[in-house]
């Protein structure tokens, strides 16, 4: 049984490359559309309805920024796997097969790409926990009041947006993980590639 595992690994032919890159790139493309939509609903739905000209807490204004940064990476490395597809196709036509070095640049591109987006989505990650800890240390020990009393400042109590940023944020590192591994196996893939078919 691992024989049957470690044999293909250790020789890949076109067609076992080509039918990496097909799956990994479908893989990798739906798990984007499906965990990032997500993201860009919820984003959507608190920037139509859920947000007010004087929100529960004022966020930093850079994190709407790498936000937005985060959902572009995503967006790129959707495009990217995508172009792992067509890839494929193309790994299993001999006249059109494109070179080992070529080969390898590409997946190292999507790489650091997904590589950018994971540190992207951790850092604001740590600034939303951040912001939300000093919130919740500055409220009584008792415990966040649930509905906000007449007369308690705006800005002293967490809203359910603010988990939904957090949501939203979650689901889109996911979805960059899952890249990041998909992307580290086709490179791992690429790289044992034998010297015929380069």
């Amino acid at each position: 049984m691992l024989k049957k595992i470690i044999d293909p690994l250790q020789s890949p032919t076109a067609g076992s490359l080509a039918k990496a890159f097909t799956r990994s790139g479908k893989l990798g493309f739906w798990v984007q559309v499906i965990l990032g939509s997500i993201p860009i609903v919820l984003m959507g739905y608190n920037f139509m309805f859920a947000r007010s000209p004087v929100g529960p807490r004022a966020g930093l204004p850079v994190v709407e920024y790498l936000v937005l940064a985060s959902l572009l990476i995503l967006i790129f490395t959707t495009f990217w796997f995508w172009r792992y597809i067509r890839l494929g196709a193309t790994l299993a036509d001999p006249a059109a097969r494109p070179s080992q070095s070529s080969l390898i640049r590409t997946v190292w591109t999507g790489l650091m790409a997904s590589s950018l987006g994971v540190l992207v989505s951790l850092v604001v990650m740590k600034i939303e926990v951040g912001h939300l800890l000093f919130y919740f240390l500055s409220a009584p020990q008792g415990g966040v009041p649930v509905v906000q009393a007449a007369g308690v400042a705006p800005a002293s109590w967490v809203s359910a947006v603010d988990m939904l940023s957090l949501m939203a944020l979650l689901l889109t590192l996911a979805a960059e993980i899952i890249v990041l591994v998909l992307g580290l196996w086709l490179l791992f893939r690429s790289s044992q590639l034998s010297k015929d078919l380069a």
